[in-house]
């Protein structure tokens, strides 16, 4: 191998998703509007929960958190992407990479363990109504999210470290407006055996235990429903899990098409489906969560029409 070869990295070319100026502003704008909307419109669930006593329930304590996590998952990237837009740049140091990596391994994971946790939460509220509120007390949702976060972390602890043991040579361009982890591994010139087995193996666990907490939360529910012998009651119970399933069909199918295809090819398509898992999924939650639940709808009046009054008495 020769000299040239062997040089390490120190930065790595993000080439963004088109090589064309016009399309490379549109893009821009796309990112910027859809990034201000994301950051404004979870802030504001957080607001509402925080605000509204009625809204002190473990439903939305765990909503709360899943904004949070929103508003940090679609900060690991879209920033540095309008960033290096407006300086004419496309590069991102080693250490920016490695620490983008690690963020969303920890933030992507946190959101599924937290729809998982939200899935258990319907199902005791819907199949075991009674005792609700001895089963989800505030100390045993509050142990659930930090289990959580301490999960993921070690889970994006262990990948990153696997990803800083690597040697990257002369290959540094990155076929996307992120760090994606997948095609970083790909750069390497090392062997990224223990990586790849890594990925299918405790990847995979982390994956599928959210994954089937969910499905085996909403098999129940399911079953619960069918047994309800009015249609009030099917109805009132759909509408509580209506906005959670929405988001889970949102986020899981997003993931499915990044993740779900040959390593050797990376398409237009998994380029869209990449923008609606890391900066689609976190803008429309809020919208699915308060364009379907009358109790969010009421705690965002009573932040937004007393705003307006005052803007209005102060404008007089």
């Amino acid at each position: 191998m020769d000299g040239d070869n062997q040089t390490t990295v120190t930065e790595f070319l993000l080439l963004g998703l088109s090589e064309e100026s016009e399309q490379e502003d549109v893009v821009f704008g796309m990112f910027l509007g859809m990034y201000m909307v994301t950051i404004s419109g979870n802030l504001l669930i957080i607001l509402a929960v925080s605000c509204d006593p009625h809204l002190h329930t473990p439903m939305y304590f765990f909503l709360a958190n899943l904004s949070s996590v929103d508003i940090c998952f679609s900060s690991v990237t879209v920033p540095k992407a309008l960033v290096n837009h407006m300086v004419g740049s496309k590069s991102i140091s080693y250490m920016e990479c490695m620490a983008q990596i690690y963020f969303l391994f920890a933030f992507g994971n946190m959101d599924s363990f937290l729809l998982s946790v939200m899935a258990y939460d319907r199902y005791v509220a819907i199949c075991h109504p009674l005792h609700y509120t001895l089963m989800m007390r505030f100390q045993l949702c509050v142990l659930l999210v930090a289990i959580s976060w301490v999960i993921t972390n070690l889970h994006a602890l262990l990948h990153t470290l696997l990803m800083v043991r690597l040697t990257f040579c002369s290959h540094n361009s990155v076929s996307h407006f992120y760090c994606d982890p997948y095609l970083v591994l790909k750069l390497s010139c090392s062997d990224t055996f223990i990586n790849d087995v890594t990925i299918f193996t405790e990847g995979g666990v982390i994956f599928f235990i959210a994954f089937v907490c969910i499905v085996v939360s909403y098999a129940h529910i399911y079953s619960k429903v069918l047994k309800m012998p009015s249609t009030q009651g099917i109805r009132k119970a759909m509408s509580t899990c209506g906005s959670h399933l929405t988001v889970v069909c949102l986020f899981y199918g997003a993931i499915l098409g990044v993740y779900m295809h040959p390593s050797s090819s990376y398409s237009l398509q998994d380029a869209v489906a990449s923008v609606i898992f890391t900066v689609v999924t976190p803008m429309a939650n809020p919208f699915i969560y308060s364009l379907r639940n009358r109790d969010i709808k009421g705690a965002l009046r009573k932040i937004v029409i007393p705003w307006k009054l005052h803007m209005t008495v102060r404008n007089a």
